[in-house]
């Protein structure tokens, strides 16, 4: 990574984009640094009002572990991604979630080799 004074270049641009829906993302950053994320991790990091809480509500992220009862619940997958300009995608899940918008900043700040939560 390029530094500039004391802190290091972190680029939000991603160089490519590897995308499975019943596996989850995979971004190659233009510094080298490669994020992989998993289905529930993604599904669980969701930015939109309502999973993240910002409207002031309690946020509504479903849990990246999965319940007791998850063996009688469909498995998680995308169903749709697509780009929204040039700075984010957008994720429908087959749980009927499709509000949030993970832009590319977003997504490098959550990259699960830095974030050390779980990530499926």
């Amino acid at each position: 990574m390029a530094e500039t004074g004391k802190a290091q270049f972190v680029s939000t641009d991603p160089e490519h984009i590897s995308i499975s829906k019943s596996k989850g993302i995979k971004i190659d950053w233009k510094d080298g640094h490669t994020s992989e994320y998993g289905l529930r991790y993604l599904r669980h990091h969701c930015p939109c009002a309502v999973c993240s809480g910002s409207h002031g509500t309690v946020p509504q992220a479903p849990p990246i572990e999965p319940g007791p009862f998850q063996m009688y619940a469909p498995a998680l997958k995308m169903v749709n991604v697509e780009p929204v300009g040039n700075y984010a995608i957008r994720i429908v899940w087959n749980d009927g979630h499709g509000s949030g918008i993970y832009s590319f900043e977003h997504l490098r700040k959550i990259s699960p080799e830095s974030d050390h939560e779980l990530q499926r």
